[in-house]
């Protein structure tokens, strides 16, 4: 596996989030972590995804991480590592691979003046919207299946992490995914049905201000109850939508420190 000094990943996500105090956190936690670019085949199509492992032998609880509408980005990356750091093996696949990737649609009347990467974001974002419905659901199973057959995985500890536009994925997931073994969303949407499919424990995030997902959040604890399903949720005051995103206005610092906890002690147990 291809590892990452300390000194080269503080430099690569200092100079890629716009967050250095992220950075800092991740790159404290980095020198028992590496990281690599991996693929694996999904239908027709190529999947990459970026994998964060500790820097130890042996077989690791696994997390898959659904990213947001936004694709695969530094922060997505970062977030991977801090998995490594607690001792799973993550993957973050790009789903955005079978449109060429995160950061490849651009805006026609973005130029080579562009240097905030706004226009990548505002393209990756059109480009999630293009894909087939079904279609990042299917590479998030065949990537717990890509997962399943690593010997540094315990194929019996498999989870997933999604966030907005990949926290309602993650959810679709749990209703196909059989050998999903727990759950987490981020301010995210629930399926409409399905509940009774579902073989995980789901964790679910919410926003205070984040009216119209965090209202649906009781109708959802109903519908899981119901379909005899373990789900739990948590309501974080002041706080909107993308408050774990460091590199977000509505980022909040308790918000996140406090959801991190909560995930890694779910994950854990």
């Amino acid at each position: 596996m291809g590892g990452i000094s300390r000194r080269n990943l503080l430099a690569s996500l200092a100079a890629m989030s716009g967050s250095p105090a992220f950075a800092r956190i991740v790159a404290g936690q980095s020198a028992n972590v590496d990281v690599e670019t991996v693929k694996y085949r999904s239908g027709q199509f190529d999947i990459a995804g970026y994998l964060a492992r500790p820097k130890i032998a042996g077989r690791f609880p696994a997390v898959i991480l659904v990213h947001d509408n936004r694709g695969l980005t530094p922060h997505i990356r970062a977030v991977a590592q801090r998995f490594a750091s607690e001792g799973f093996l993550a993957l973050a696949p790009d789903l955005l691979s079978r449109l060429g990737g995160s950061g490849q649609a651009r805006q026609p009347s973005a130029g080579a003046g562009d240097t905030t990467g706004e226009s990548n974001r505002i393209g990756d974002a059109q480009s999630a919207a293009r894909l087939p419905m079904t279609a990042p659901v299917e590479d998030l199973r065949a990537g717990l299946e890509y997962l399943a057959t690593r010997a540094d995985v315990d194929a019996m500890q498999l989870s997933a992490v999604g966030f907005a536009w990949g926290g309602w994925r993650t959810f679709m997931l749990a209703t196909s995914a059989p050998t999903l073994r727990k759950a987490v969303v981020f301010y995210s949407a629930s399926p409409d049905t399905g509940f009774d499919r579902i073989q995980a424990s789901v964790l679910a995030h919410y926003a205070e201000w984040d009216n119209q997902v965090t209202g649906n959040a009781l109708w959802t604890k109903e519908m899981m109850e119901r379909a005899g399903k373990t789900f739990r949720f948590y309501v974080y005051p002041k706080t909107d939508a993308a408050f774990f995103n460091d590199t977000a206005p509505s980022y909040s610092a308790e918000a996140a420190r406090l959801a991190w906890q909560r995930t890694i002690d779910f994950l854990k147990s």
